[in-house]
């Protein structure tokens, strides 16, 4: 298919980004609108990358023993209404579906915004003794929520797909334990694979999941400036299990309830991964996520065309581990070709023609690369994997310096507000006070106050930023999706 003109994109990521990632996502042909409002469709190239996430996230799952399940999209209001506090965190969101035809349903059923509602009351009649634990299930769907006003492809749809982890355990501490190791899971994942640095840290008490005890959450700095709130722990402690009368008798026919995690990913990360890394010729997608880790364009002129297809035909063969494009387009340019493929942000790129196999050579190039590369036909299979490395780890490293660069620290609230302007992620002391993070939100416009300080950094004789009273910990402010 011939690029048109206009697949280019228009918008600079430095300088309108949402305009950029929006032109981006859609002409890049990732994902596209639909005729419902804030739902997005994925298109192959989106969802071989969400599929690329489910399969190594599953690897890393079945190391610590989750399996797989699924549950009923639809929710009856009275499953929802039992934990008064999680409803509440998520009533604004829900959308119900109220009538089967013309006839209305005589309980309104809720479309799945999170599951704790449809799966506990299972885990209550599937839990009876110590040797039924640990329980540990995921589950990958969709989920609808509805509360929001301005739709950001991939960062705030109305309805996206994750997982949900639902697993239950017979004490705290073999809960938290295996919470830490289901951390660490994702971070093979978004770290190894999707190149994505964050700062690992605990909510607030008024930011944490509705009817959780504490939230984790894994927290990525975006080149907007903005935070990505990415993969998550929730410690629920003993809270749902009393609402939905989880129980299990332990070794002494003692009846306890049983202890509770929950935790996710979901596609939001994947418009983190794209708008991190990809630039304003188009996407920049880490070799280890893609689906096609390179392209094989031959350089075809008049009359010598059939030696060069005969030797990229070839190289295919013996590059199919790296599931190459081989691109034989003969009304396309070579050079149309070779933006169309760094619009899609297929890692490595080939160029064969009549002078380099003169050489018995062709020209390598990576999606980020500045230099073109001259290797030997016989050296390329083993080249490759050093190439592709080396962009993975770079774009990691950049990544990284990203976050580095744009961390700040200061007790005094002129500077938070400057910081907050210029974009930066800041570190300032706080007190415990869903009142005073409600002020700081004001006075920086939007920012809000993301995790205590991991670092555990002393507070000694610190004054809040925001009132000047004693200071309860170091916390990281900024602004998010």
């Amino acid at each position: 298919m011939v690029i048109k003109e206009n697949k280019s994109l228009t918008a600079k990521k430095e300088e309108d980004f949402t305009e950029w990632f929006i032109q981006l996502v859609t002409k890049s042909e990732l994902v596209d609108y639909t005729d419902v409002s804030g739902a997005m469709a994925y298109r192959p190239g989106a969802y071989q990358l969400w599929e690329k996430i489910q399969q190594e996230t599953d690897k890393e799952f079945k190391k610590i023993g989750m399996t797989n399940v699924y549950f009923p999209m639809f929710i009856p209001e009275k499953l929802l209404s039992k934990m008064g506090e999680h409803v509440e965190g998520f009533a604004p969101e829900v959308a119900w579906v109220t009538h089967a035809g013309n006839k209305k349903l005589k309980e309104k059923l809720g479309i799945r915004p999170t599951s704790e509602a449809i799966i506990y009351p299972s885990l209550s009649k599937w839990i009876r003794s110590h040797n039924d634990l640990p329980k540990l299930f995921n589950q990958w769907c969709s989920v609808v929520r509805w509360e929001f006003n301005n739709p950001v492809l991939f960062f705030r749809t109305r309805e996206f797909l994750w997982n949900e982890c639902h697993n239950a355990f017979a004490s705290k501490k073999e809960a938290i334990s295996h919470g830490e190791k289901t951390i660490k899971a994702y971070n093979k994942i978004t770290e190894d694979f999707m190149a994505l640095p964050g700062i690992y840290g605990k909510k607030t008490e008024s930011e944490k999941f509705a009817g959780a005890e504490f939230t984790k959450k894994v927290h990525t700095y975006l080149p907007n400036g903005k935070i990505l709130e990415g993969t998550c722990f929730h410690y629920d402690g003993q809270k749902f299990a009393e609402s939905y009368d989880i129980k299990f008798k332990d070794k002494d026919d003692k009846e306890k309830y049983v202890y509770q995690n929950t935790h996710a990913i979901s596609t939001r990360m994947l418009g983190g991964m794209l708008a991190m890394h990809s630039d304003n010729n188009g996407l920049v997608i880490p070799p280890k996520m893609a689906e096609n880790k390179l392209v094989i364009i031959p350089l075809l002129f008049k009359g010598k065309e059939k030696k060069v297809l005969d030797v990229t035909n070839k190289l295919k063969k013996e590059l199919k581990i790296f599931n190459p494009i081989l691109d034989e387009r003969s009304d396309i340019s070579a050079g149309r070709k070779f933006a169309e493929y760094e619009l899609k942000g297929i890692p490595l790129r080939i160029e064969i023609g009549p002078r380099d196999l003169e050489k018995n050579a062709a020209i390598l190039k990576t999606r980020i690369g500045k230099e073109k590369i001259e290797i030997k036909l016989k050296n390329i299979k083993k080249e490759i994997p050093n190439l592709l490395k080396e962009m993975q780890e770079t774009l990691y490293e950049n990544a990284k310096k990203l976050l580095e660069d744009n961390k700040e620290k200061t007790e005094k609230k002129k500077e938070l507000i400057k910081f907050i302007k210029d974009k930066k992620i800041v570190k300032v002391p706080i007190r415990n006070s869903k009142e005073i993070e409600d002020k700081l939100k004001t006075e920086t416009i939007g920012a809000k106050v993301l995790f205590i300080d991991p670092e555990n950094e002393s507070i000694k004789n610190k004054k809040c930023i925001i009132t000047d009273e004693p200071a309860d910990y170091w916390a990281y402010v900024g602004k998010t999706y």
